[in-house]
């Protein structure tokens, strides 16, 4: 088990960058660019490479989200 150094900050999540997404027909992989974010408040951008398959799974779960999002609004709102 490895150990982190005490001044080693941990990444708490990532949000997409406001970047086109590239993909690669060849290699057969998406391109998204993305901030890590870390617990000093710092953050750092780089890419999550995505295979075609994690692309289609992506967009199902976020347009499952967006479905999601109207009615729990609605509900807040009650």
């Amino acid at each position: 088990m490895q150990t982190r150094e005490a001044n080693q900050q941990v990444i708490t999540h990532a949000t997409p960058i406001k970047r086109d997404v590239t993909y690669d027909g060849r290699a057969r992989q998406a391109a998204l660019p993305i901030a890590l974010h870390r617990t000093d408040g710092g953050t750092e951008e780089t890419i999550l490479i995505l295979t075609a398959g994690e692309v289609e799974l992506c967009a199902i779960q976020l347009e499952q989200a967006i479905g999601r999002r109207e009615p729990a609004r609605e509900r807040s709102l009650r």
